[in-house]
């Protein structure tokens, strides 16, 4: 059984052989997360034409380490990385960036995005490496960084799948639950149309009168608020149906026809997001350790009045948009590429640039829910939603189907990140000029929790 997450340790005893200066190269003031390119004064024997820009990040400490500093970085699949890689190179060389993102493409002018650019150009002309001269492209053009959040010892990680869920275009006795389009009023202050809304921030609702309000909670939702505006793009069984996919952010709906219809993550109602799982566990309805997106799933169908009750704790509020029809390949991200099972992640779209390459390590209960398992792999940030926020926070996507969405019920676990940081982009001069956060709590030995 799954027990409670070791308690996580300090990015440095993950990595021995860390340098011994520990610099804190971020800024916890505010929710900007506008990364500030800075020149320094060039030497007299040489005067480049565009110095390195100094990295900081918003609520996180930043350390530079050696790649020999991490943990089994020589033993991962460096090729299917690279590949991961190559997929995101595409959207930022044609400069458009996404689709689905604020300050993307030409727009981002964070140097993490304009150094990517450059190390983009190298990997297209690459094309395809096999494991080891990949490692060698990531070595040669990146330096890794760990990232661990103020007041904490790691980073937190989830894991997320794409269900296939039956449904219909039409309701009918058995399917009675909607899933909606994004509503036209919903309006996002500072973000470009079709753009969905950030991971924080306001989102309103535009009145008849021209006046901007909250828009209507899950609750106000499930109780009619956007009946018959024609905003329903298909028809589930129930609700707890329809909680799932709001949580994994996709879904292959398989229509009674047979037809697939895939559909993804559109935007949010801008209330605070609420984990069902934690309000169960704290009721004492589903014990911790056998907490999983399953169990929450069949105690919704179990107790379907205490769970209407429950789920509108969580008032937050997910919209889709259709994507594809009978498409068997993976679901499209926030990138607007197609997601690849064990290599993408989700973060914070406000803190990080998609396409960004993060080395994850951690013991992961993979093989069954009482295993701890070494995850040590290089993957590529290529996705978001809504209760991703944080600096050393991310969703695994794990692929479709039940056995994907049993290893990813299981996870919330501690996690250590080492961002890949081009080297055009200089980690240590922020640091040089900025004080160390205040000591995190006293790291609490796991010997081989993620070694």
């Amino acid at each position: 059984m799954r027990t409670r997450a070791p308690a996580p340790r300090t990015a440095a005893a993950l990595l021995p052989h860390a340098r011994a200066h520990r610099f804190a190269l971020a800024i916890a003031v505010g929710l900007t997360a506008v990364v500030l390119a800075a020149s320094g004064p060039a030497s007299a024997r040489h005067r480049p034409s565009a110095p390195p820009s100094p990295l900081q990040i918003p609520g996180a400490g930043l350390e530079p380490v050696a790649f020999a500093d991490l943990p089994g970085w020589s033993d991962d699949a460096q090729g299917a990385a690279f590949s991961a890689f190559l997929a995101s190179c595409r959207p930022i060389l044609r400069g458009a960036g996404t689709s689905a993102g604020t300050r993307a493409g030409a727009d981002d002018l964070r140097p993490m995005r304009r150094a990517l650019v450059a190390l983009c150009r190298r990997a297209v002309k690459a094309r395809r490496l096999d494991d080891g001269a990949a490692r060698k492209f990531f070595e040669k053009n990146f330096r890794p960084v760990t990232i661990t959040p103020f007041g904490a010892d790691a980073g937190f990680l989830t894991g997320y799948y794409e269900p296939e869920i039956p449904a219909s275009r039409f309701p009918s006795p058995r399917f009675s639950v909607p899933m909606y389009h994004r509503p036209p009023d919903l309006v996002v202050p500072k973000t470009a149309p079709g753009e969905p809304p950030p991971n924080r921030g306001d989102v309103f609702r535009r009145t008849a009168t021209g006046e901007r309000v909250p828009y209507w909670d899950r609750a106000e939702i499930e109780e009619g608020a956007l009946s018959g505006r024609h905003l329903e793009l298909a028809w589930l069984e129930n609700a707890a149906d329809l909680l799932t996919v709001q949580i994994q952010g996709s879904a292959r709906l398989r229509l009674q026809d047979g037809t697939l219809l895939r559909v993804n993550y559109d935007g949010h109602n801008g209330w605070p997001y609420t984990a069902v799982g934690r309000v169960l566990i704290e009721r004492g309805a589903i014990p911790r350790d056998e907490m999983s997106m399953a169990r929450i799933h069949a105690w919704m169908l179990a107790n379907p009045e205490a769970a209407t009750e429950v789920r509108r704790q969580n008032r937050s509020y997910v919209f889709f948009r259709v994507v594809g029809l009978d498409d068997e390949r993976g679901p499209i991200g926030a990138q607007g590429i197609r997601l690849t099972a064990g290599r993408s992640i989700a973060v914070d779209k406000l803190l990080h640039v998609y396409g960004t390459p993060f080395f994850i390590s951690a013991a992961l209960p993979i093989a069954g829910p009482d295993t701890s398992d070494p995850f040590r792999r290089t993957m590529i940030a290529q996705d978001t939603g809504s209760a991703i926020v944080g600096p050393a926070r991310a969703d695994l996507f794990l692929g479709a189907g039940d056995a994907a969405g049993a290893i990813a019920g299981r996870l919330r676990h501690p996690g250590y990140f080492a961002m890949l940081v081009p080297r055009g982009i200089d980690p240590v001069a922020a640091g040089a000029r900025m004080p160390l956060p205040r000591p995190r709590p006293a790291a609490k030995a796991q010997a081989g929790a993620a070694r």
